[in-house]
């Protein structure tokens, strides 16, 4: 590019962000206006100088950095709480604008949904292939994205709110022809909503049961994924009709919806199989609650006469043929709709009224569709019904299906106990063939394996409850049940076991065994070999995939930070190895990354489209299998990072000391964040620590730690072996590598090395401090070594 090029995307970049800057100045200012109200203008320009400060310290100014730190060590304690609240609400609202922005009509043109899905589909004609090839390619989506239990979703509902609708107020500013009018009440009700937040506390005062982030989780879906998921499908269905001109089959589902709220026990003693049963009530009457608000709004348009005969024959001879079979319907739903809402209050009798499945709402609306068809009313099919067909086959009776998840450790425990009660020895000390024998030996007996008269601990009990639990749900309701700390083949059939022996079908949910250690990460291709033999033994669940040719689905857990697996979705899902998404992808969004990606319906769009592109991408695009050399290369990068990171979080002595005194994991600790505690086990120390406070805590004094440590030297130690020039070969023709090394180029440019050095200087030890001082310098020379 030459400098004449430079300028002028200087200038295009200016002129497509302009309207971001000034939404940030427009409610910068406000809140500017609602502080001086609050608490005067004195405070105001206090602020405002520390924002200078911080900014020209932050370009490198040694000066304002100083003035800075003997500004803020000067402030009263009074002052402490509102100058925090005032640049963390001045962050919220920057991102409001930033996410606005990225929806605006302004931006259309850049980064529509409907841009990312024309542009996918093109490629893939691009590539080669036929009408009938992308079509079927198309058809054969299938994108689960599975709500994980929000545990980092720290902020209010009640915030939340507040941010939509200053959202909404944004995107009034963007309508031309406003009168002045209407300009002054839109900025009378930003103002107002400003005002709001300043005088909100940001924080819960109790810390949310699982239930609570049930319906937190609900709230998402009804508001925002709801209304979506049609839209995401009309603009499929476009793009797919312009490139080869079929449109999407009827019943298409290329993506859909689960969940772990109520379902993960997983080190979370509060999810119990009561909470199970009552999310899965919760869900099921939110459901009943928008399909009542659909059909009522079909029975107010589907005013029509002319009518198929199949549609005749279902009603008789109705003047509104249509209105009489969606009044039927609207009927049972708010009969269904009742019956959730009793069963919820406990009350038992109303079972006969609950709807199992979505074919019961498919068929009348299905009948209603064709008809429309076949009279010439095609335009009115599809509106609203087919609307609500799509969101039917996305959604089902459940809203979400619900993912099981519990560890390991608690299964073998449960069925030690039972062993032992019925003098067969002690499960838990059985080597693992003879647990298989065993558990074989039981999935194919015919008898009762639990005693009626056993009373089980309260640990077994809670086990086998929810095992009863599973039992007693229609067909998809449950996705699948996910064993944490799986180790060993016996893992599986011990879930299968339980499940058997609790009244359900043991082959019926598909079980997920999710391996967590290096060790069993390593062990992974064996133990999922043996399982395959043994599942084939038994003709069971397994059987499909010797049909299948041995595909399998992979679920890719994947965090919102780098520290905990998170990356653009494009990057990540194109950087799987090759052949992983042939049967569809499965994927966790995860706490503050829902809001983030799915909290707003425009947002949900983009998000569906960007995953459809880069899952048809990556099915088609055939990235290259990892050269031997490259996978050489990865063995020893693997090998020597992690014995670096270990040597420093579990090998020096000094390092859980330092960690405590220079982050804020124990005061993260006591905020009431999530229904789960921050540890796996009490007591069980720092190895316990859940990811989420631990990535947390080093967000907090910018160092970053969990994200880099050891990948730097480890790059440096492959240099030194003359290693440099096959390294960049990898970063240029191996997605996977260059992902890597631009996620942690990107956590390099967040690490803070001053601030982390003030933080040391405040609260840690002099004798800790040599520690955090070695921690920076490894950080320095890993990024001369990064560029």
């Amino acid at each position: 590019m030459n400098a004449g090029e430079q300028v002028e995307s200087r200038g295009e970049d200016s002129v497509r962000y302009a309207s971001l800057r000034r939404n940030v100045s427009v409610l910068g200012s406000i809140l500017g206006d609602t502080m001086a109200a609050s608490h005067g203008t004195a405070f105001l320009d206090k602020v405002e100088k520390i924002r200078l400060l911080s900014k020209s310290a932050r370009a490198g100014d040694d000066g304002s950095w100083a003035e800075l730190g003997d500004l803020l060590a000067g402030l009263q304690t009074e002052e402490l709480a509102p100058v925090a609240r005032a640049f963390a609400q001045f962050l919220n609202l920057a991102n409001i604008a930033e996410q606005h922005h990225g929806l605006s009509r302004q931006m259309d043109a850049f980064n529509s949904a409907t841009r990312t899905l024309t542009a996918a589909l093109e490629q893939l004609r691009g590539a080669g292939l036929t009408d009938d090839e992308v079509h079927a390619l198309v058809s054969d989506l299938s994108i689960e994205l599975v709500l994980t239990a929000h545990p980092t979703e720290i902020t209010r509902r009640s915030l939340i709110h507040k941010y939509e609708e200053i959202d909404s107020c944004l995107r009034e500013l963007e309508l031309d022809g406003l009168a002045d009018y209407e300009r002054q009440n839109v900025d009378r009700r930003l103002r107002e909503l400003v005002a709001q937040l300043w005088h909100t506390n940001e924080f819960r005062e109790h810390r949310p049961t699982p239930v609570d982030e049930a319906r937190w989780g609900f709230a998402v879906v009804e508001n925002s994924l709801w209304p979506a998921v049609p839209d995401f499908f009309r603009r499929l269905d476009d793009a797919l009709l312009r490139t080869t001109g079929r449109r999407l089959a009827l019943d298409a589902a290329p993506v859909s919806f689960s969940s772990w709220m109520g379902g993960d026990r997983d080190g979370n003693p509060f999810v119990t199989g009561a909470v199970t049963r009552e999310v899965l009530l919760l869900g099921q009457w939110q459901a009943a609650s928008l399909y009542v608000d659909a059909v009522d709004r079909l029975v107010q348009e589907l005013s029509m006469s002319d009518a198929s005969a199949a549609l005749v024959a279902a009603v008789g001879a109705q003047r509104e043929p249509y209105r009489a079979l969606l009044g039927e319907l609207r009927s049972r739903l708010r009969i269904w709709r009742d019956a959730l809402q009793a069963r919820l209050r406990g009350e038992d009798g109303v079972d006969e009224h609950l709807i199992r499945s979505p074919d019961v709402l498919w068929a009348p609306l299905k009948l209603c569709y064709d008809s429309l068809c076949e009279c010439g009313m095609q335009r009115i099919a599809d509106g609203r019904l087919l609307d609500l067909l799509r969101q039917l086959r996305c959604f089902g009776t459940n809203l979400v299906r619900m993912d099981i998840r519990q560890h390991s450790e608690r299964h073998t425990a449960a069925l030690s106990e039972l062993t032992r009660y019925l003098g067969i020895g002690d499960y838990a000390q059985w080597d693992e063939q003879q647990r298989r024998s065993w558990l074989c030996t039981e999935l194919a007996s015919r008898r009762p394996l639990i005693p009626g008269h056993w009373e089980p601990s309260e640990e077994t009990r809670e086990v086998l409850d929810c095992c009863y639990a599973i039992a007693e749900q229609a067909p998809g309701a449950l996705a699948c049940y996910i064993i944490s700390m799986a180790r060993q083949a016996s893992d599986v059939l011990a879930v299968r076991l339980l499940m058997k022996a609790t009244g359900g079908d043991g082959d019926a949910l598909p079980v997920a065994p999710l391996f967590e250690t290096l060790d069993d990460l390593d062990r992974a291709p064996q133990v999922m070999t043996e399982l395959i033999a043994l599942e084939a033994e038994r003709d069971a669940l397994f059987s499909s995939y010797a049909d299948r040719e041995g595909e399998l689905q992979l679920f890719h857990g994947r965090g919102g930070t780098i520290g905990r697996g998170g990356a653009p979705a494009h990057d990540a899902l194109l950087s799987q190895p090759p052949g992983s998404l042939e049967c569809g992808l499965r994927v966790t969004e995860q706490g503050e990354m829902i809001r983030t990606k799915l909290g707003l319906p425009g947002l949900a769009v983009k998000t569906l489209a960007l995953y459809t592109s880069a899952v048809l991408e990556a099915r088609t695009a055939h990235p290259p299998e990892p050269e031997p050399e490259w996978r050489a290369v990865m063995d020893r990068l693997a090998d020597s990072s992690c014995a670096t990171y270990r040597g420093v979080v579990r090998d020096d002595p000094r390092f859980i000391e330092y960690f405590r005194q220079a982050t804020p994991e124990g005061e993260l600790a006591e905020l009431p964040l999530a229904s789960r505690p921050t540890h796996r086990k009490q007591g069980g120390g720092i190895a316990s620590l859940r990811a989420i406070p631990w990535i947390f805590a080093w967000m907090q004094n910018r160092l970053m730690l969990p994200s880099w440590l050891g990948a730097g030297e480890a790059l440096q130690a492959e240099v030194q072996r003359g290693g440099g020039p096959l390294l960049r070969d990898m970063a240029q023709r191996w997605r996977f590598f260059g992902t890597r090394l631009s996620m942690l180029e990107m956590v390099y440019s967040k690490t803070d090395i001053r601030l982390s050095a003030y933080y040391d200087r405040r609260l840690v030890d002099a004798e800790l401090r040599p520690m955090g001082e070695g921690l920076r310098q490894r950080l320095s020379a890993d990024i001369e070594t990064l560029l």
